[in-house]
């Protein structure tokens, strides 16, 4: 019964989403430089390494090298966006201490006895121990891979051209990286974190001239020309050339147009003028949340048949308001795309099929059908 109740209270640790909530907090909470990482980049590790630990207690005997390979990629991909070791690994001890104190919580609430709590902390404690060698491990491996003597000097030169000077900056060395303070550059973020692709994007840039390191947690640079990205999984957003002096301002700009094409699931390259609308739509959710609730208040998130709705006027509006297109890119009969139209007219005020919207109607529609499906099923409106 006992050995029960253990298995119960780990398969919930495992299935917990506010549980990685918490630990992400804690961990970003004792690791100041670990949290300059984007948010959900720290919550997807810590999910992975939450369920691998879970999984491989779970499981008799100790963990194997293979229960580990999430770690080894959280420490090289780490080392890839340029944090340090000391503070990877005081997240990770951020982390691993708060999931002791939960489990302890959990365990006793579950009236687990104190011997059986205590021979299962040793072990979780035993798996944290090889988890952080394995962390260390797989950031030693991928520093050794990226050359990280002169890969610190580019993180120092974008740091102070894309974030401006800290106290610690003593000057921006342009020289030593074929900058000059006349030139113009086009300002590159990426999402890559895999070291192998990190290091083939820098590599690439680095032919065209340009310097590209991790700031902030992106991998983001600076080139005078942009490199033939093909086939690429990664998302590359770029601005136009612009000078030197106005590198901060447009890196600010190129980090937006980058979360807006994530929320949209775009990969490769992509100039921010491809994603003007979208990133300034991004940059007002209130705004989006109002005109949801205003235009789609009639439609239940959680009815299926409401979401069908709402996809087929989305892509309706993404296709220029064209019927045939529409079904063609749907796979569905024509008469379907209007009849949905339809409903959608008589629920909530959509424009009918024949009635052209105007840009400014299509854009309010879109939004709001937007921000409608992304809130998802189990969001209520208001």
């Amino acid at each position: 019964m006992t050995a029960d109740v253990l298995t119960t209270l780990v398969h919930a640790l495992a299935a917990d989403s506010r549980l990685v909530d918490d630990v992400v907090a804690s961990a970003r909470a004792q690791s100041p430089e670990s949290a300059r990482l984007p948010p959900a980049e720290s919550r997807r590790h810590v999910a992975a390494l939450i369920t691998a630990g879970c999984h491989a207690f779970l499981r008799a005997g100790e963990p194997g090298d293979a229960d580990f390979a999430d770690a080894r990629r959280f420490g090289a991909e780490g080392a890839a966006l340029g944090v340090p070791v000391g503070a990877l690994l005081s997240g990770v001890h951020g982390g691993r201490s708060r999931i002791l104190e939960i489990a302890i919580t959990r365990g006793r609430a579950a009236g687990l006895p104190d011997d059986v709590l205590l021979q299962g902390l040793l072990r979780l404690d035993r798996y944290g121990n090889a988890l952080e060698r394995h962390v260390l491990d797989g950031y030693r491996t991928a520093e050794r891979q990226l050359d990280l003597d002169r890969r610190a000097g580019r993180i120092r030169l974008l740091r102070h051209l894309l974030l401006g000077p800290d106290g610690n900056e003593t000057g921006a060395e342009l020289g030593r990286f074929g900058l000059t303070a006349e030139g113009r550059y086009h300002c590159v973020v990426s999402d890559a974190a895999d070291p192998a692709r990190v290091r083939e994007l820098e590599q690439a840039f680095a032919r065209c001239g340009g310097v590209l390191a991790p700031v902030g947690g992106r991998l983001s640079g600076l080139t005078p020309r942009l490199p033939t990205l093909s086939g690429t999984s990664s998302l590359i957003v770029s601005t136009p050339p612009v000078p030197v002096k106005n590198a901060a301002a447009a890196y600010r700009l190129a980090l937006a147009a980058l979360q807006a094409a994530r929320a949209r699931r775009e990969t490769g390259p992509h100039a921010v003028t491809e994603l003007a609308g979208e990133t300034a739509l991004a940059e007002q959710p209130m705004l989006a949340g109002f005109l949801r609730d205003e235009l789609l208040g009639a439609l239940d998130p959680a009815d299926d048949f409401h979401r069908d709705l709402a996809g087929t006027a989305l892509a309706y509006l993404d296709r220029g308001q064209r019927l045939d297109l529409t079904a063609g890119s749907m796979h569905l009969h024509p008469n379907t795309v209007r009849y949905r139209l339809r409903r959608l007219h008589e629920l909530t005020g959509f424009g009918a099929v024949g009635e052209q919207l105007t840009v400014l109607e299509t854009v309010r529609w879109w939004w709001a059908l937007w921000a409608w499906r992304e809130a998802g099923p189990e969001a209520g409106l208001g």
